[in-house]
């Protein structure tokens, strides 16, 4: 960053969001009266605390003269977010008073709280909690991502966001986003599709179907590490019981934990079994909610089996679906970590690292928390795009009709 432009930098970030806030809400007002004045003086405030939002707690350090150039493209990105977020979210309340919606539906059911107060009572011990355990250590991770701490060490230094700008010069945390991801899809697909299946065969009326139906689901019973042991003792490439049958079948040992391409097969099988009982539950849950008379009628019609699957049954369990498909993509980014330390350590070479896994590796065994929690935050924002983004896709193809 050249030094003659730091001093100006704050007056310049200010006047970028007075600037974008004003001329989005002033067009967004242009058909009421007087709307482009009061458009443009509301979103001017938005756009000047949307682009000071992230700025005045890092204090501009991103545009230092020591400052490096992706630093200062970080902080513009930054100043970028913050005035789109402020500035979306004036826009979506005006839209609201302007339509006369109120922000906050009254609700008149009985048992309702006829005053703010009562409510507020009755749900102090959950924000308590809530502030305790969820939003104050959410915000300390913030505030520890924009330090150079050790484990056990009091002594902190400020680094801004050199945590941040790091990790996009390491090519190795490029390939752990990759992996991380191929084993969501993975899980998403194999498991969601065999469970799908089995969920098929098992809701058929035969004898004893109450007790396999229970067989089938006990792998969700299990723990994450029971997981990894269990496929520990199958993979394990020199007294493992796979490569038993596969050397005495066809002569062959396959190095499954000890190779870079095997391994992470090794993981993404191990994952889709731990999750495949709590889909199969689901999807018998679900099938049990088809109409059958519909499925008859278009019997009597002339559909085959396939044809009522793909035309009623699917359809009909699209909430299901899509509620597994949230549900597996938060598993595979969070929970597979005890199956993953329990069967490969992350290893060999980091092919199986998640990012989730990686928050540990450099938080606890390098005791680096201020690496560790520029990781967890940019695991948190990966995974509420990906949210956001079956919600606005996948979401609107859910049909939630009888």
């Amino acid at each position: 960053m050249p030094v003659e432009l730091v001093p100006y930098i704050p007056i310049l970030t200010a006047l970028a969001g007075v600037v974008i806030g004003a001329s989005l809400c002033a067009w967004f007002l242009r058909k009421m009266p007087n709307g482009v004045t009061i458009g443009g003086g509301i979103g001017a405030l938005a756009g000047l605390g949307g682009a000071m939002f992230f700025m005045l707690p890092l204090n501009f350090c991103m545009f230092s003269a020591e400052s490096d150039a992706i630093d200062a493209y970080f902080g513009m990105f930054l100043i970028a977010v913050g005035i789109i977020a402020a500035v979306l979210i004036v826009i979506q309340i005006l839209n609201r008073v302007l339509r006369r919606i109120p922000l906050f539906a009254p609700d008149h059911a009985p048992g309702s709280f006829k005053q703010s107060w009562m409510a507020i009572l009755f749900l102090a011990p959950t924000l308590i909690i809530l502030v305790l355990f969820l939003y104050y250590p959410f915000l300390d991770t913030f505030r520890l991502s924009t330090l150079l701490t050790r484990l056990g060490i009091p002594r902190t230094a400020f680094v801004c966001v050199d945590n941040f700008t790091r990790l996009f010069n390491n090519p190795e945390y490029y390939q752990v986003i990759f992996f991380t991801i191929v084993l969501a899809v993975a899980i998403v697909l194999f498991s969601m599709s065999l469970a799908l299946l089995i969920a098929l065969a098992a809701y058929q009326p035969i004898k004893g179907a109450r007790y396999y139906r229970t067989l089938l689901i006990w792998p969700y019973a299990i723990s994450p590490v029971v997981t990894g042991l269990i496929f520990l003792l199958l993979f394990n490439p020199t007294g493992g019981i796979i490569n038993q049958f596969l050397n005495e079948l066809f002569g062959i040992r396959i190095p499954w934990l000890n190779s870079p391409t095997f391994a992470p097969w090794a993981v993404i099988i191990a994952s889709v079994w731990k999750s495949l009982g709590f889909n199969i539950l689901f999807y018998i849950a679900g099938l049990q909610n088809v109409p059958k008379d519909l499925l008859e009628a278009a019997g009597i019609d002339g559909a085959n089996i396939f044809q009522r699957f793909w035309r009623i049954t699917l359809p009909m369990l699209s909430p299901i679906t899509f509620f597994l498909i949230i549900t597996n993509t938060t598993y595979a980014f969070f929970d597979t970590f005890g199956t993953i330390n329990a069967l490969t350590s992350g290893g060999p070479l980091g092919s199986t690292t998640t990012m989730m896994y990686s928050v540990y590796e450099v938080g606890i065994q390098n005791n680096d928390l201020g690496k560790a929690a520029a990781q967890s935050i940019v695991l948190f924002i990966l995974v509420i795009g990906l949210t956001v983004l079956q919600f606005r896709t996948a979401g609107r193809r859910v049909s939630y009709g009888a």
